[in-house]
């Protein structure tokens, strides 16, 4: 369980609070409209109706007890920009901001925040990538240009023992996990697993080698 500060209760914020309740996290809403904040008020451990620009208002939350504060204020970059600076200089130990636009993210990132989300953003390329081919189940984008797929396997893979296929030297991938026709997931298999034709691989490496597989796939 982390202790968590949310200020910006728009809909990224009531959802991104929702999923954090979810997890068992401690956590306090901020936001400068009453009605933004009243729904959440059962679920958190506490509330507060308070413009978080001003620098009086974050010193008395007391931001550096916190483990993680979020800004998600995106249609106000002035504002999201000026809270991230605020929470860093008070001392906020690890600043996640909102972004719309990339000009944006550099500006957050160059001014205290340690990392910066842009939903529409990842949202639509996670989509564009798995709906622009059949075999692609998944995708999620990682740090440093690395990529997790869900995958179907190639047609020189299958009726192979993973050892044989030898698939992380020749494609300099590795197979997290795979997930069966059952439904049955199979967590880090051994490797004289046998691969089936219908079997979902979760294959991670650098993006371009996979997608150098996915091309192979059409």
């Amino acid at each position: 369980m982390k202790s968590i500060l949310i200020i910006g209760m728009g809909r990224f914020g009531h959802h991104l609070c929702q999923n954090l309740i979810k997890q068992n996290n401690d956590i306090m809403i901020v936001d400068k409209v009453e009605s933004a904040v009243e729904e959440m008020m059962p679920f958190v451990t506490s509330a507060l109706v308070a413009d978080c620009t001003k620098e009086d208002v974050l010193s008395n939350i007391g931001v550096a007890d916190f483990d993680i504060c979020f800004v998600c204020i995106g249609d106000d970059f002035q504002s999201n920009l000026e809270i991230t600076c605020l929470l860093k200089e008070l001392g906020a130990k690890y600043v996640v901001s909102l972004s719309e636009r990339v000009i944006h993210t550099k500006f957050l990132l160059r001014n205290g925040a340690d990392d910066v989300i842009h939903p529409d953003k990842d949202i639509a390329e996670r989509v564009a990538i798995k709906y622009s081919n059949d075999n692609i189940f998944d995708y999620i984008e990682l740090k440093n240009d690395y990529s997790i797929f869900e995958i179907l396997p190639l047609k020189d893979w299958v009726g192979k023992s993973l050892k044989d296929s030898d698939i992380r030297a020749k494609y300099n991938i590795s197979i997290i996990a795979i997930k069966e026709d059952s439904g049955d997931i199979n967590v880090t298999p051994y490797a004289d697993y046998i691969i089936k034709p219908n079997d979902h691989l979760m294959v991670i490496s650098n993006k371009k080698n996979i997608e150098s597989i996915v091309r192979k796939l059409k």
